[in-house]
């Protein structure tokens, strides 16, 4: 009997401090989320919403107006604010700190903030950057490879990128890495974390040659402004994966008949229709690919981000609306190339909606005659289980599609505990090896198909 009291003291404390931890884990979790939203406010100029997270003392001693002062003196010094690079915390004492690295226009700073044990801001510090640096995962061996910085394409729109080559004969199979929205660099960069580094790295540690380079929307910013209102996914995404294909397809490095197109995210949704323009490509990979149409993404991700703290506001519900009415617009028949900007998501021009229209990756990929492998991870927001599982619906019986479903990858394959939040991709990670290995092994099982 005595046992059986002792195991019960036993599996009780146990239970409460596995309570203790999830309760601290939640806290945690809750906090960083308000830490990134607070600096949103402020990059967006909305102070009188930024001191609402102040505690009493904060309140003040900086009330909104000699907030709006401080921030106004740091982007006289610094320049406009561009974007949050990276996310760091540490415990002082009954304090929760944590560091967000901010990239503005002249350089970079971490903004300090802490939080009470109420989950107030305590504190509010600008501070010199101490930065996050890349770090080399684990799988990746650089005596393997070797890089060499290339260009390519039409003279109006060069693209300068990254050839990896693995070391030993050739000629190697070879992967193009196709971006998300956005103008992305050649690593698909965001925060501390380069994932398209990781797989170029990764892959070629594995004999598998990987072109990547920087988007034409960040190269060329300029002259996409130019064009603004008549912009495609045509100039976005297809017309430099083709000429990436004519690059490497004159390299004598290069097998011509075992190059594949690796997508992410909007590159991923593409890859059927480019591959009707590339028809000798050996094979596509498609991470995080939305199946759905890209409006009902974008509402659905922000109805998700306003959700995150339990509880969507009337402003919140708003902008939904306001959003909701947007996403009509791109369905309405109504829709013309010179529908208003400001009546549409995200500000896209007309242009970009009206050249979606119709287009389903899913029955696209139905018709191709191609080795396909589909990869999803289950803590993805931003392209959710949902279009994975339309996937493997409409392909999963296809002897030449494969599907792999990973379990706590967020967006950027990624490992990570619970909901996923915007927060977390400016946590330091990698693209989990499992990812890089089901890829190479997926590749060579064609190549040797192929023969």
């Amino acid at each position: 009997m005595q046992i059986f009291k002792m195991l019960f003291i036993l599996y009780t404390i146990g239970s409460v401090s596995l309570q203790a931890q999830e309760k601290a884990q939640s806290l945690k979790l809750d906090l960083e989320i308000k830490a990134v939203e607070f600096v949103n406010l402020l990059s967006n100029e909305k102070f009188a919403e930024a001191v609402k997270y102040f505690d009493r003392t904060m309140k003040k001693a900086l009330p909104a107006d000699k907030l709006e002062d401080a921030w106004n003196s740091l982007t006289r010094q610094l320049g406009d604010f561009r974007t949050q690079k990276a996310l760091k915390s540490e415990e002082v004492k009954e304090y929760i700190v944590y560091y967000v690295t901010c990239e503005f226009e002249k350089a970079s700073i971490d903004i300090k903030v802490v939080f009470n044990k109420k989950g107030e801001i305590a504190g509010l510090f600008f501070l010199p950057a101490q930065g996050v640096k890349y770090t080399i995962p684990d799988y990746v061996n650089k005596e393997k490879f070797v890089e060499y910085e290339i260009s390519f394409g039409v003279e109006e729109w060069k693209l300068h990128g990254t050839l990896t080559l693995p070391k030993g004969k050739g000629p190697f199979p070879l992967v193009v890495l196709i971006h998300g929205s956005g103008p992305n660099d050649r690593d698909e960069t965001i925060g501390p974390n380069k994932p398209f580094r990781d797989i170029a790295w990764g892959l070629a540690s594995r004999g598998i040659a990987v072109l990547r380079y920087d988007k034409r929307s960040r190269v060329h910013s300029e002259k996409m402004r130019e064009i603004e209102n008549k912009i495609t996914v045509n100039e976005e995404v297809i017309q430099d994966v083709i000429e990436a294909v004519k690059f490497v397809k004159a390299r004598k490095e290069i097998d011509s008949s075992k190059i594949f197109l690796l997508g992410h995210s909007l590159g991923a949704m593409l890859l059927p229709r480019i591959a009707r323009l590339s028809p000798d490509i050996a094979g596509l990979i498609l991470m995080a690919a939305a199946a759905r149409p890209l409006e009902d993404l974008v509402f659905e991700q922000t109805r998700y981000i306003y959700s995150l703290d339990g509880d969507i506001s009337k402003e919140e519900k708003r902008k939904l609306e306001e959003l909701k009415k947007q996403v009509n617009m791109v369905k309405s028949p109504d829709l013309s190339p010179s529908t208003p900007r400001e009546s549409l998501p995200l500000g896209i021009p007309a242009s970009y909606w009206l050249d979606l229209r119709g287009y389903d990756p899913v029955s696209v990929a139905r018709t191709l005659d191609k080795p396909i492998l589909i990869l999803h991870g289950s803590r993805d927001y931003q392209v959710t289980i949902e279009d994975f599982l339309r996937w493997k619906e409409a392909l999963g019986t296809s002897e030449k599609v494969t599907l792999k479903l990973y379990p706590h990858l967020n967006h950027l394959f990624m490992k990570g505990e619970g909901k996923s939040v915007p927060a977390e991709y400016l946590r330091k990670g990698h693209v989990e090896e499992e990812v890089i290995q089901d890829i190479a092994d997926w590749i060579y099982r064609v190549c040797k198909q192929e023969k």
